[in-house]
């Protein structure tokens, strides 16, 4: 009977190894990637994204050429590594905007006194009737496409979601045991706002930027295929899917890549805005405990 007995050690040893997050260790490790990229991405490819060689135009995939060309002749791996940095541009500005935007709406509604509470809590219901990518082309459409407001339409077509999230938060951290203990010692309003609303209502933000950032560079990449963002020939990601439409039918590969590597960015954000939320909610439940 001993002999059918597995080691205790080994059941450890294997419960550790599938209890390990590896999906997140991917996502980070794939976001220093795209640091590198957007830093120094002469450090990942030697060429530069607008060095043309006709006589390579539309070559598939292929060691010479990883991602393969565009109908230039221009290497697809240079651009879409030169790419990075304009993308993660407009995604991290549009995550800035739409989160500082929601923190005002949402402290307005949620702290102001009643009318002007009342006033911002139905723009905000008014902005949130609108889909989001409506609200994005609509200020594009005012404002004319360029990476300015393609940073500015994304965060505000975001922001009234975010703004709602914000507003329940501190409503529910005004209720609290430890706002109404402060109130009992005689603490300002101003004391309580800053030292124990404010704090405890607005952490799980950091998590709601993580997740944000892919669903702005999605967006916004949206905008450019549709030919209302960054124009071509910029190596935005969705820049490069607007300029390889036209090619779809010979060259898949200057759609489908740069579409991959879109959705691989939202994935890595959004895994990691993921860990983050349940690792804030962990330690929320052991402070409370």
């Amino acid at each position: 009977m001993t002999a059918l007995t597995a080691p205790p050690r080994s059941q450890g040893v294997g419960a550790s190894l599938g209890r390990r997050p590896w999906g997140l260790y991917a996502a980070i490790a794939f976001a220093v990637l795209l640091a590198v990229a957007a830093i120094a991405p002469q450090v990942l490819t030697v060429h530069a994204p607008t060095d043309i060689d006709y006589g390579a135009a539309l070559q598939p995939p292929s060691t010479a050429h990883w991602f393969g060309t565009d109908e230039s002749g221009r290497d697809l791996y240079t651009r879409v590594v030169w790419g990075a940095r304009e993308s993660l541009m407009i995604g991290l500005g549009a995550a800035a905007v739409g989160v500082i935007a929601a923190l005002i709406l949402g402290s307005i509604a949620a702290l102001a006194v009643k009318p002007a509470a009342v006033i911002v809590d139905r723009f905000v219901e008014v902005m949130f009737a609108f889909p989001a990518l409506l609200l994005a082309l609509l200020l594009i459409a005012i404002a004319g496409p360029s990476a300015t407001t393609e940073i500015f339409a994304v965060g505000l077509g975001t922001a009234p979601g975010y703004a709602r999230m914000v507003r329940g938060q501190i409503l529910g951290a005004k209720n609290s045991g430890y706002v109404e203990a402060a109130t009992a010692l005689g603490h300002s309003r101003w004391r309580i706002v800053r030292a124990h609303i404010l704090p405890n209502a607005l952490r799980p933000l950091v998590a709601v930027f993580a997740l944000s950032i892919g669903q702005s560079i999605v967006w916004a990449s949206s905008l450019s295929f549709l030919g209302l963002g960054v124009a071509p020939p910029s190596s935005e990601w969705g820049a490069l899917l607007d300029a390889g439409r036209a090619y779809i039918t010979q060259a898949w590969w200057l759609v489908v890549i740069p579409g991959l590597v879109i959705v691989a960015v939202a994935l890595a954000a959004t895994t990691i805005g993921r860990h983050l939320q349940t690792s804030l909610e962990k330690g929320e439940r052991s402070r409370a405990s």
